[in-house]
């Protein structure tokens, strides 16, 4: 008799996206609240069947029914769409279904091949990993949305189809990751654009949250990044200085100017970082950074800075800015943050800067590269 209740179970699996998705087409309607505690149970009994219980393991079998039956029902991406209508614990129940089928892979699959249900997404179904980003637009569901986005990014097909989300644009990501062109500059109206909004005018939670994601797309991939950085130069770092560098909120400048020197500073970006220290005006945005009146940003701008003086072969640009303003430079920088007496590498390379700054030739010279 057992296999009776094998049969009961296997449909019952199968029932419950079906289930779930007939409760979340009701969400909005006269009986939006009963389907909504209905529906927070059904997901609940798909986390338990993921999971597992203290009396029984998961089954190999039912999760894949289950993962299967989530983008049959294409229920990836109405979850994601209608997380902020969720109740709280069905928020968090759904962070988990998330997280456990964007890992799962059955046992027969080649040991490195992609999770099927990510695969499924980043080729068929991109809109589920934008609807996660715009997760961001409702407080409710950030945190949920932003823990799955960043364990998401781990994989690189993931991170281009948010990086290279373009709307119905030639070379959008929208059409899944085969139709993604990786040369064709973006219009800045796809999600990833969003990030600059939602890091500086969201609430502190949501705009932490938001933040954390930005910086992995912007640090984790080493060849993705700096050629996606390098097309869209001009569109990103205007973004970048007028709306995070130079932002109200002291949180978002300090930690945008942090990761900013990260950026530059990383090899992999190598030659983002001489097209943008080769600019004069982002010399005088980190320059007037240094004299701001919290020394946290003073010390994160100095760090950017250094990187203008440093470089050998400065723009015609960047060395009349500092040849014109080379004295008050060397009588600023020779005070500047004195109580930092314990942090010897800033002392060190506070004094390499004005003895770079003081050997600068009277008039620019054409660089040499």
């Amino acid at each position: 008799m057992s296999f009776l209740f094998g049969r009961a179970k296997s449909r019952a699996t199968a029932d419950l996206p079906k289930q779930a998705r007939d409760h979340i087409s009701k969400l909005e309607g006269p009986n939006g609240a009963s389907k909504s505690e209905e529906l927070a149970r059904v997901l609940s009994q798909m986390k338990v069947l993921l999971q597992g219980t203290q009396e029984a393991d998961s089954s190999p079998e039912q999760i894949y029914q289950l993962v299967t039956g989530l983008i049959d029902e294409d229920l990836l991406h109405l979850l994601a769409v209608n997380l902020f209508r969720l109740p709280f614990e069905a928020r968090k129940d759904t962070q988990v279904i998330f997280s456990y089928v964007f890992r799962f892979r059955p046992a027969a699959a080649a040991p490195k091949s992609d999770p099927i249900a990510l695969s499924y997404v980043v080729c068929n179904r991109p809109q589920v990993l934008v609807e996660l980003c715009r997760a961001y637009d409702h407080k409710e569901s950030a945190t949920p949305a932003g823990s799955v986005l960043r364990e998401l990014l781990k994989n690189e097909a993931a991170a281009a189809i948010i990086l290279y989300d373009d709307g119905d644009a030639p070379g959008s990501s929208s059409k899944g990751l085969n139709a993604i062109d990786r040369d064709r500059p973006q219009s800045g109206r796809g999600v990833f654009w969003r990030f600059f909004d939602w890091v500086d005018k969201s609430s502190f939670e949501v705009a932490a949250d938001a933040f954390t994601t930005f910086r992995e797309l912007l640090t984790r991939h080493k060849e993705l990044v700096p050629r996606y950085l390098s097309v869209n130069f001009d569109l990103f770092f205007e973004k970048y200085n007028n709306v995070l560098v130079q932002s109200k909120s002291y949180v978002t400048k300090r930690q945008s100017i942090k990761l900013l020197g990260e950026i530059l500073l990383d090899r992999s970006n190598y030659s983002v970082m001489i097209a943008y220290v080769d600019r004069g005006e982002h010399l005088k945005i980190c320059m007037n950074l240094l004299r701001d009146d919290r020394k946290m940003v003073q010390y994160e701008g100095f760090h950017v800075f250094k990187v203008f003086v440093a470089n050998p072969h400065k723009s015609l640009a960047v060395q009349k800015i500092l040849i014109m303003n080379r004295g008050k430079l060397l009588s600023f920088l020779s005070h500047f943050l004195e109580d930092r007496t314990d942090d010897e590498q800033f002392i060190d390379e506070r004094e390499f800067l004005i003895k770079q700054i003081r050997n600068l030739p009277a008039t620019p010279v054409p660089p040499q590269r």
